[in-house]
């Protein structure tokens, strides 16, 4: 499970709602690529923005809609207790693993980061995954605390930031975590346009989230870097610069809704508001990117 493709797809709503057709149909597609695990209600997930009962009916529905591949669910909250709450719900969904990032109104010091993830570790029977991603949460991990952290029961996996483009750096930084953590902790790479820089630093994994819309093409890169053609993984992903600008423009989020909505795999205004998707000259730049680089 914590190899390979992790594909995070959106939670697609409609007049405000979780749009179960459309949900369902991004996880089949995934299902059908043979993705190696989903990642439903990660940030992709708009978890923030969902109720406890959203969050439950999406966990359902992924796991049904998932068959033989596992699910890992975000349990994300800004308090513990919810955190808990969550936890309970996407086990009794009968989900194979958890995502945990330190949601936080006010900033959160190490100690109460490592006492979240000690109780959570402590009250739930399935892998957990440690998710590290300060340009969401605002909290910035270090390699102490994550050893720290990787030490308790049932952490499974580190979901980490994007590594540098310099490959010896990428390395280093890999290494440089590995060197803390026990050996069954994997090490999985975000920040899409630098998975393959990721993958052939050591990381075992990519968390992916152009993979949850473009499995296809997200499990060709990892598919490169495994092999003994690593520089094919990267001038794939070269190829893929126009989708990584505007990632880097308007955020992920905003274009994999547009590029869903765009391809009739959502409705219109997909995103949870305050979110708003983009503007008609936004959208027409991802349409014509989508037809470029062959997504669409």
């Amino acid at each position: 499970m914590f190899t390979g493709l992790s594909a995070f797809p959106l939670t697609p709503l409609r007049d405000g709602k979780v749009d179960e057709n459309a949900f369902v149909g991004l996880i089949e597609n995934l299902v059908s690529v043979k993705v190696d695990s989903i990642g439903a209600l990660g940030s992709t997930g708009s978890y923030a923005y969902l109720n406890r009962e959203e969050r439950r009916l999406a966990a359902q529905l992924a796991v049904a809609a998932a068959g033989h591949v596992p699910v890992i669910v975000g349990i994300g909250a800004v308090a513990t207790r919810d955190v808990l709450l969550l936890a309970e719900d996407a086990q009794a969904a009968g989900v194979s693993a958890l995502l945990l990032p330190p949601v936080s109104y006010q900033a959160l010091r190490a100690d109460e980061v490592f006492e979240l993830y000690e109780t959570v570790a402590h009250r739930v029977s399935l892998p957990l995954v440690v998710y590290d991603n300060p340009g969401t949460t605002h909290f910035q991990f270090t390699d102490e605390l994550h050893g720290r952290i990787a030490a308790l029961p049932n952490i499974a996996s580190i979901k980490i930031p994007a590594v540098l483009a310099d490959p010896a750096q990428a390395s280093a930084r890999v290494a440089s975590l590995r060197a803390v953590i026990p050996s069954h902790v994997s090490i999985g790479v975000s920040g899409d346009a630098a998975a393959v820089n990721g993958l052939n630093a050591g990381c075992e994994l990519w968390y992916s989230v152009m993979g949850g819309l473009f499995p296809r093409t997200a499990r060709a890169l990892v598919q490169a870097s495994r092999s003994e053609q690593s520089e094919r993984g990267l001038e794939e992903s070269a190829r893929l610069e126009p989708l990584w600008a505007l990632f880097r423009e308007y955020g992920s989020l905003r274009v994999i809704a547009t590029a869903a909505e765009v391809l009739g795999h959502a409705a219109a205004n997909c995103l949870p508001l305050p979110l708003k998707g983009l503007d008609g000259p936004s959208t027409q730049r991802v349409a014509q990117v989508l037809k470029t680089l062959q997504l669409a």
